[in-house]
């Protein structure tokens, strides 16, 4: 008969073992919050101190329990995820930020990273995945997938070799998510439920994106994004 150990503990690389780690999970699926705190709980070195669905609890639950790591996803009711990670290291500079959405981290990585994230991991990726990715923020190290690293390096040669950022790096954090789905061929009323916005607020954002790059017309700005979408995928 097998008998069930606990994982032990994570090290600091050199012996040591690292202390307790109390983590905040912020995320608007109640489903997926008892699941992650579930997958959490099977190492008795990391501690789900709190659990939050949008930004103004995120911040009241960090102010509370004081935690170590946060865990956030980018898309929550009213301020995004992106934007929160940015409001909670103003208020508190040593708390280390882990990513876990389910947008395509080649849209979303290096802004949650200039943000502050220590981390970006896809939703979809295996529970052993998103555990090395939770180390590497306890450690204080970065954690990206080895095909998102592949990636910055290559567009951080290409922004030298071009001498200027892109266009897209004008855009808000918002502004580039509804960006983002418009170039996955989502209409108004389809982005407005996915980021849990009204759909003037999204008009509003079109209208951002459609004067800083220059359009004509919201057509334009639709084939502007699925051309750049398609351009980022290949």
């Amino acid at each position: 008969m097998n008998t069930h150990h606990p994982p032990d503990p994570a090290s600091n690389g050199n012996g040591a073992t690292l202390p307790t780690a109390r983590i905040l999970i912020v995320d608007d699926h109640p489903t997926f919050r008892r699941g992650l705190a579930a997958a959490i709980a099977e190492h008795p070195d990391l501690v789900v101190c709190g659990e939050a669905e949008d930004a103004q609890k995120a911040l009241d639950a960090m102010r509370r329990l004081k935690p170590d790591i946060a865990i956030i996803d980018i898309s929550l009711p009213g301020t995004n995820g992106i934007e929160l990670i940015k409001q909670m290291a103003a208020e508190q500079p040593g708390l280390g930020f882990l990513v876990l959405s389910m947008h395509d981290e080649t849209y979303f990585a290096l802004r949650a990273l200039r943000a502050g994230a220590r981390g970006y991991v896809m939703k979809a990726e295996a529970p052993a995945e998103i555990l090395a990715a939770i180390r590497k923020v306890q450690r204080g190290d970065l954690y990206v997938s080895p095909r998102l690293g592949d990636r910055l390096i290559f567009r951080a040669i290409q922004s030298l070799e071009d001498g200027a950022g892109s266009l897209v790096d004008r855009f808000s954090d918002r502004e580039f998510e509804v960006f983002q789905l418009l170039g996955k061929g989502m209409g108004t009323r389809e982005i407005a439920e996915s980021l849990h916005l009204s759909g003037k607020t999204v008009e509003t954002h079109r209208a951002h994106l459609k004067e800083k790059l220059g359009c004509k017309g919201a057509n334009e700005v639709v084939r502007f994004a699925i051309d750049w979408v398609t351009k980022e995928a290949s």
